[in-house]
């Protein structure tokens, strides 16, 4: 059996790997597609360094993304009520529902702050009254809100 090569990748290479990973390759596969089509280059330990500095750097930026996450769910929790007015019809029923958008504009409204209001799950609202809200912040951060339904 031959030696494998390592290569870096310049583009995404279908079943293979993305752009900027290291990858181990059959020397055929390497000398006769990959590197003449400059999908990729031979690895040295100069690129080595790069690579690792670069993934270091995004590790970096993926962690701030969290903290500034979690700073967010703080100020949430800490107003924690949100007020959406809705017109009221008869017996405490509002005329629709509370919707995502509503939310997320009450949101807005009060801290400044803009929050993707897909993720925000809301449960059936149809009366004035307390609910509790869930708001998504990151793929690991959630806040929980209370949202009060008042009349117009």
């Amino acid at each position: 059996m031959s030696k494998r090569v390592q290569l870096l990748l310049n583009q995404d290479v279908r079943k293979l790997g993305k752009a900027g990973d290291v990858v181990e390759v059959a020397p055929g596969y390497a000398r006769n597609y990959l590197i003449p089509q400059q999908l990729a280059v031979r690895t040295t330990p100069g690129i080595l360094k790069q690579v690792e500095i670069r993934k270091q750097k995004e590790q970096e930026r993926i962690a701030q993304i969290k903290r500034d996450a979690d700073s967010r769910k703080t100020a949430l929790e800490t107003i924690g009520r949100f007020t959406v007015q809705k017109q009221l019809g008869e017996g405490e029923a509002i005329f629709g529902t509370v919707t995502d958008r509503d939310v997320a504009a009450a949101i807005e409204t009060a801290t400044g702050q803009e929050i993707d209001r897909h993720g925000i799950s809301l449960p059936e609202i149809n009366k004035i009254g307390f609910y509790k809200a869930q708001v998504k912040l990151h793929a690991e951060v959630t806040a929980e809100i209370e949202i009060q339904v008042t009349p117009l």
